[in-house]
């Protein structure tokens, strides 16, 4: 797993350290620097699968990640012209790439390549991982067909765009880790599974997936109970914006890494808090996740988990970010509360999911009152 992720002069960091835990969880109010952290890490991959790692240089926009230019890259404030991207895994191997900013021609050259090649056997690299982005697929009728992405390589796609068909294919292979099984749910299998935890979301959902090999397109239906299959663009968003979370956490092995953006997009509350939950799961399964959030829902499942010791408190870790001036500079401040056995967390920095305190806090007051 990731240890620690450095990074020197990218986007709005100049020089910052990021502790990895087996769940990271990364919060903060709008443009303070979360979407960078996991940036870099898709910056690193996408680099290797254009084949410009391990001896080239970075491929700043691909279908991961797109930054735009090199400039863009680089933090405003850089005294120096280049980029650094240092990653510690738990297993001792350290990769720093230090990449040159060629105003020239506006690119990112690798300086010189890593010493340990071996971090490119990572799960960050290979078939191991899932980035799942905040901008997802919503309600489709039918969807996209991908033998080379979904058979060779299993991904869902970062929008989630594969889910349907990776669904048809693998839905009756048991999950990995039966430490996610459903508590209502005993068969092991894929699809059982995931109707199971979208029942926390919408109970009774059943999931139909249907390929079409002559049309490169799969239809995605849910019914419930005895009714007609529902297309899903009858069915609320919520079910379409989580099915892509909850396949790639159940399908995922240990020693796999996941990334996520918004995972509480169109969730109500309690299923925000069950997102949380299988979050924690998964993690206390030896599966990496980084996940970016906006919710106390989610933060208040994954705390519920490690009070009622189904993860281990050192195994989470969080990150407020927060930006401020000086001196005519923008800066990003990074704050790392801790969270103990009892689920309750050390400090709260002001934003740091405080909001309803500080609306019933106002909601108290009685009018008229400083």
């Amino acid at each position: 797993m990731i240890k620690q992720l450095t990074l020197k002069n990218f986007k709005c960091f100049e020089q910052q350290a990021f502790l990895f835990k087996n769940l990271t969880l990364l919060s903060g109010l709008n443009s303070s620097g979360k979407s960078s952290i996991i940036h870099s890490l898709l910056l690193l991959r996408q680099s290797y699968q254009q084949n410009l790692l391990p001896d080239q240089g970075l491929a700043l926009n691909g279908e991961l990640v797109r930054i735009g230019t090199a400039q863009d890259a680089l933090f405003e404030g850089a005294r120096e012209d280049l980029i650094s991207l240092e990653l510690a895994l738990n297993n001792g191997i350290v990769a720093n790439w230090t990449f040159n900013y060629n105003k020239a021609v506006d690119v990112l050259e690798l300086n010189a390549p890593v010493l340990d090649s071996k971090i490119y056997k990572y799960s960050l690299f290979d078939d191991s991982f899932q980035y799942l982005q905040a901008e997802r697929i919503g309600s489709r009728t039918y969807l996209e067909i991908s033998d080379f992405q979904v058979r060779q390589h299993k991904q869902l796609g970062s929008q989630g765009e594969y889910t349907a068909y990776f669904l048809s294919l693998y839905r009756s292979q048991e999950i990995a880790s039966p430490v996610l099984k459903h508590p209502d749910q005993e068969s092991l299998l894929l699809i059982n599974q995931v109707e199971a935890w979208l029942g926390e979301i919408s109970p009774g959902t059943r999931i139909n997936v249907q390929a079409s090999s002559q049309l490169d397109l799969v239809s995605l239906k849910y019914s419930y109970g005895l009714s007609n299959p529902y297309r899903a663009t009858n069915v609320g968003f919520g079910i379409s914006y989580t099915l892509p979370i909850i396949v790639a956490i159940l399908s995922a092995q240990p020693g796999s890494l996941i990334l996520l953006e918004n995972p509480e997009a169109h969730l109500h509350p309690k299923g925000q808090a069950k997102m949380g939950e299988l979050l924690a799961l998964a993690a206390s399964c030896g599966i990496q996740i980084v996940v970016e959030t906006h919710s106390d829902h989610v933060l208040n499942g994954i705390r519920l988990a490690v009070y009622h010791g189904k993860l281990s408190p050192d195994n989470v870790q969080l990150h407020y970010l927060e930006r401020f001036e000086s001196q005519g500079e923008s800066k990003t401040k990074v704050i790392s509360p801790h969270i103990d056995k009892q689920g309750r967390i050390d400090q709260w920095p002001d934003g740091f999911f405080d909001e309803w305190d500080k609306s019933l806090e106002a909601l108290l007051t009685p009018l008229g009152e400083d």
